[in-house]
Parts: C-alpha cells; sequence; structure tokens
C-alpha cells in the first residue's frame, strides 16, 4: 500500500510499504479522508513525533475491509471512523470512564500508525459506525467534533447560558455548533482573523467580536460578562481574555492546548478570585462506555448535516501530494484544515 511516512522533522515521503495484517479482535479500513490535526503540526514540522518512522493521522474515515478472529463479518463494507485513544481498560482511572487520563495508552496515528496511508488496522472498539447517509469525508471530523462535545460533557453545562468561544480554529468553529446544538445561548466569537468571525457569523453566533479591538470586549461583557466561556485557541492572549470575559460565578473551560509558556499577572489572575470562577480544563474527547457520549452525538449530527463543514477545509491533496504537507506548514500559508484523499 502507499502511505505518508514521517521519518524525520518535516521528512515526510510517500511511499510503498506492506499491507497491514489484521490481528485478533482488529479490522482493516480502507481510508478514504484524514485530516491534518493541529496536534500533528508539532509532530510534522517540531520534532514533536514520539518516534520514526512513524504514519501519523487519526482524524480519518473509511470503510471496513476485513476482520480479523472474533470480530462480525457483517462489519465488511462499513462506513467507519476512527477514535483513536487506545485505553489500558484495566487502568484505575479507565475503570472510573477516564479512559484519556490512565498511563501507558496507545493512540492511533502518533504512537502506532494511523490513517496517511491507504490501510490501516483498529481495534474492534475504535471504529466508530457511520451511517451509509455520511459523507466519508464530514466522517473524518468525527474526532474533532467530539473535542468540543467532550468539554461541553464535563463541565456543568446548561442551555440558555450565554456563551463565549475564544478561538475559531477547526475546534473552536465546531464547539461553537455543538454548543448551539445543545442549546447554549446567545453565543458570542471571539478571533482576531475577520474571516474566522463571518465564519462563525454565517455558522450561527450571536454576537463576533474582534479580540484585538478593546473597546469591542469591553462592550461584549458590559452587561457582566459570560457564564460559560471555552478558550480553544491554546495562546497567551486567549487564554487571559478567557478569565477577562466570564461574568461572576462564570465557568472557564480550557480546551486548546499551549505550546508557549503563561505568564499571568497579579490582576489577570485575581479575575479567578474576585469573580469566583470556576476554571477546568478538557483533554481528549472520551467517556464511558468508551468511546462515549461525544461520538454518538457527533455521528447523529454530522449524519443529519447538522454540523457545517464548509469554510473549515484550506485544501484537499491526494496522498501522493502528502510530502508536501511540512512546507505548506512552515509556510504559514495554510488558513484551514488539510485533509487527504487517501483513495
Amino acid at each position: 500500500m502507499k502511505a505518508a511516512v514521517l521519518h524525520g522533522n518535516a521528512d515526510l515521503r510517500v511511499e510503498d510499504i506492506a499491507d497491514p495484517e489484521v490481528g485478533e479482535g482488529e479490522l482493516l479500513v480502507r481510508v478514504a479522508y484524514s485530516g491534518v490535526c493541529g496536534s500533528d503540526v508539532p509532530r510534522l514540522i517540531h520534532d514533536g513525533a514520539h518516534f520514526y518512522p512513524i504514519i501519523l493521522g487519526h482524524e480519518f474515515s473509511g470503510t471496513v475491509e476485513a476482520v480479523g478472529e472474533g470480530v462480525e463479518e457483517s462489519l465488511i463494507g462499513t462506513k467507519v471512523a476512527c477514535a483513536p485513544l487506545v485505553p489500558i481498560f484495566e487502568h484505575p482511572q479507565s475503570q472510573r470512564g477516564n479512559f484519556a487520563l490512565g498511563k501507558g495508552y496507545s493512540f492511533i496515528g502518533s504512537r502506532r500508525s494511523g490513517g496517511f496511508a491507504e490501510y490501516v488496522t483498529m481495534p474492534r472498539i475504535n471504529a466508530v459506525p457511520l451511517d451509509d447517509s455520511i459523507d466519508l469525508l464530514a466522517g473524518a471530523f468525527m474526532e474533532p467534533v467530539t473535542v468540543g462535545l467532550h468539554a461541553i460533557n464535563i463541565m456543568d453545562f446548561r442551555p440558555g447560558r450565554s456563551t463565549a468561544i475564544v478561538g475559531l480554529g477547526t475546534i473552536g468553529l465546531l464547539l461553537m455548533q455543538s454548543a448551539k446544538l445543545l442549546g447554549a445561548g446567545p453565543i458570542s466569537a471571539f478571533d482576531i482573523d475577520p474571516s474566522k468571525l463571518e465564519l462563525a457569523k454565517n455558522y450561527g453566533a450571536d454576537t463576533v467580536v474582534d479580540s484585538r479591538d478593546v473597546e469591542a470586549v469591553d462592550a461584549a461583557i458590559a452587561d457582566g460578562g459570560y457564564e460559560i466561556v471555552f478558550e480553544t485557541a491554546g495562546v497567551p492572549d486567549a487564554e487571559i481574555l478567557a478569565l477577562k470575559i466570564a461574568a461572576g460565578k462564570g465557568r472557564v473551560m480550557y480546551v486548546g492546548t499551549p505550546h508557549v509558556p503563561l505568564t499571568l499577572q497579579p490582576a489577570e489572575f485575581e479575575e479567578i478570585n474576585r469573580k469566583e470562577l470556576t476554571v477546568q480544563g478538557s483533554w481528549m474527547n472520551y467517556s464511558a462506555p468508551f468511546p462515549g457520549w461525544e461520538w454518538a452525538f457527533a455521528a447523529e449530527a454530522l449524519g443529519n448535516n447538522r454540523i457545517r463543514l464548509e469554510g473549515l477545509i484550506d485544501r484537499v491533496l491526494p496522498l501522493n501530494e502528502a510530502g508536501t504537507i511540512p512546507e505548506l506548514l512552515l509556510s504559514k500559508a495554510v488558513r484551514g484544515k488539510i485533509m487527504l484523499d487517501t483513495k
């Protein structure tokens, strides 16, 4: 089969390698589409891979082509998305339903071969069946949709509360739509990119705010701020802004993965004290029973076209052009998600 193999930093090569063998309890999936996640960026161009060579890709969809011993043959031909975490179910955290908090887990696309290839194997439990009505390109967005849903799931979310989304990358825009489906509102979207703000407005945000405009930010919180704030950018300005715009007794959920140090000045930290904020983090996208409610909700929402994806994709590359991805990322010319068409 053909696969995009990462041999070193920014060294991604499309090669012919042996087809993977299906083990007991596993599926062989013919990959259709695979997305380049924000977490793949440091693996690709910042020496962030666990080891080399490695086939990345954990946001993917495809069709079951074969099954291993102990797996029902009726799954052959089924559309599936990948829930990439391979937990140790015996770990105490897994026993409590916190599958991503246990130590020693594996992960399809970073710790074992992933979806930047024509074929991939995975445990049966990691394959999330998709309705035939779901386009496989949309199916490859299952994983990022569930990231936002998990953040919603683990906080004290209640419909009708004023909600802010800080950071309008793929995760932020998908989370905003999920929150709206679940009854959040009114919803305000904050970012520094006018095109992202326009997209958020088209997706249903009640208000959009340029985070750099101090007067606009102050006007947005003139009535007291937001009861729920989701931060999805993982950058210091957004992380600090999330505390500033939260209302008294508000809840701030940090979803974005930070890559640089964050320093809070006393007055910034004191936002937590003086407003008696509840500050929480969200990690991955799983709950009990594995892989969790997040995946069932995402499959239903995508199947009924309740999650919009237009405008999120920068480009779709054929697998044989995957080697250009590091250069594209280094050029900083990418304005959305890169998708690989592995068909």
